[in-house]
């Protein structure tokens, strides 16, 4: 999976390059506060590039497909790529902004079809681990950004415009491999009403002839969406039978962005300095950081299926509670009690080890687990949207937050990962091992809860007869 985090350590090779363009073209020379405004920009535009990705997902998924929506946006990323590489030779730090657009805009797309696509494409008792895939390569892109991002390889003054278009490669590898792959079986049938196609999907996915009781569950979804057109995303926040999940994806999603995570590798640089190790080493000790998460991730992978989704999400954020307080601690402490920059340095990777084993990886898998088909790249667009617009908002507020509350900054995370960890307690359902319609008879009742039983549906289908009944009537 491309890498969406890409961290550029040398970004002072490109600002100068922005300054070089300036002066070649107008002959003027940039103020250092005209150079960070240009750079700031190149950066947060990659944000704005996710939320227009974000919002073009669920119109693709439904139009071309699930499998085509993921191949067709790889035009976004070779372009990118290719203006990235070329940016140096035309002298243009506009196509480099332009390339982060288009890369953000390919990174918003693929983080809501790719885990869509292995939601729908596995049984139900792998359905978490396999979505929860998605997220294992998004960590593992970001240790590889951080390893080809060494001085030693590309992160040097030559090569920048390289590292900036290396991101191609694993487009080309998913162009190779992934036309061999069949489309989603749910879409397939749900979507498209082609059945032979969906059992010959599930047959190559499987490699084995398909279970009837599978089978019989997607069969019973396409029943409950039938006559029902795909949902838009405004349609769903005035819909009381979702209203509940629209609310647990807006809330999830965006404590996802807004835990301090992103946040915590920004500040790591500074907690590796005041422990003592230079600054050409702490290049080498960043790419831990992105280990860790890594790490956690596959740990995540492997307890899904196990300790549920709930448990996972909810203790992620306890301990990352736990670790944020402890980390103001040791930023309160660390010029007075020699071994507390080493605590510092000890809570950045345990808050990445919390945040990779349960929000990092359970967050994307909720839509798919949460919401019908018909209903599903509506929510994923509102999910994503929430991630990518507080990720901008995240990356604007941070150096505030440090500015005015020096080392108290991470006290609004502390309250932000309480929180959620209560909503997630108080409101989410377990989603382990059951089936779409059973967690959407759970919703069912909270989302209808406090009003008298005979003044609505007492199931979800009963429901979804009710809408087409209605749609008819007009």
């Amino acid at each position: 999976m491309l890498e969406r985090r890409r961290r550029i350590h040398e970004d002072k090779f490109i600002q100068n390059f922005v300054n070089e363009t300036f002066r070649e073209r107008w002959d003027v020379q940039l103020e250092d506060y005209q150079v960070t405004l240009v750079w700031t920009c190149i950066v947060s535009i990659y944000s704005l590039g996710g939320l227009a990705g974000a919002l073009i997902a669920g119109p693709m998924s439904i139009t071309f497909g699930r499998k085509k929506t993921m191949l067709l946006n790889n035009i976004f990323l070779m372009l990118s790529s290719l203006l990235a590489l070329t940016s140096r030779a035309a002298k243009s730090f506009e196509m480099i902004i332009i390339s982060r657009v288009l890369v953000g805009i390919n990174a918003g797309i693929s983080m809501n079809v790719q885990p869509m696509y292995f939601g729908e494409s596995a049984p139900k008792h792998l359905r978490g681990a396999a979505s929860l895939s998605s997220a294992i390569f998004t960590s593992f892109g970001v240790v590889l950004g951080q390893v080809v991002g060494l001085r030693e390889i590309l992160g040097s003054e030559p090569c920048w415009q390289f590292l900036l278009a290396s991101n191609a490669i694993p487009g080309f590898i998913q162009l190779l491999t992934l036309p061999w792959f069949p489309e989603s079986p749910r879409y397939l049938l749900i979507d498209r009403g082609d059945k032979e196609a969906c059992i010959n999907a599930l047959q190559r996915l499987r490699g084995c002839e398909v279970q009837q009781s599978e089978l019989d569950e997607i069969l019973q979804e396409q029943t409950e969406a039938e006559g029902l057109r795909p949902s838009r995303p405004w349609e769903l926040f005035g819909d009381q039978n979702v209203r509940w999940q629209v609310i647990s994806i807006i809330t999830i999603s965006s404590a996802m962005q807004l835990c301090g995570n992103d946040s915590i590798y920004f500040y790591a640089y500074y907690v590796f300095k005041a422990a003592g190790i230079s600054p050409d080493m702490i290049q080498y000790i960043t790419i831990c950081t992105g280990t860790c998460e890594f790490t956690a991730c596959i740990i995540c992978n492997l307890l899904i299926e196990r300790q549920g989704r709930k448990i996972l999400l909810m203790g992620g954020y306890i301990f990352m509670t736990v670790w944020a307080i402890v980390f103001t601690i040791a930023l309160c402490f660390e010029h007075k009690v020699e071994w507390m920059p080493y605590l510092s340095m000890g809570c950045i990777f345990t808050y990445i080890l919390s945040f990779g084993m349960g929000p990092a990886g359970v967050t994307g898998v909720l839509p798919t687990e949460i919401f019908s088909q018909t209903a599903r790249p509506a929510a994923y667009m509102i999910a994503g949207s929430m991630m990518w617009i507080n990720l901008f908002i995240m990356g604007m507020v941070f150096p505030f937050l440090v500015s005015e509350l020096g080392e108290f900054c991470f006290v609004p995370f502390a309250a932000i990962c309480l929180l959620s960890a209560v909503f997630v307690g108080l409101v989410l359902p377990e989603t382990k091992g059951k089936t779409l319609s059973a967690i959407a008879s759970e919703f069912h009742k909270l989302n209808y809860r406090g009003l008298d039983k005979q003044s609505f549906p007492t199931t979800p289908a009963q429901y979804q007869l009710g809408k087409v009944c209605h749609s008819t009537a007009l």
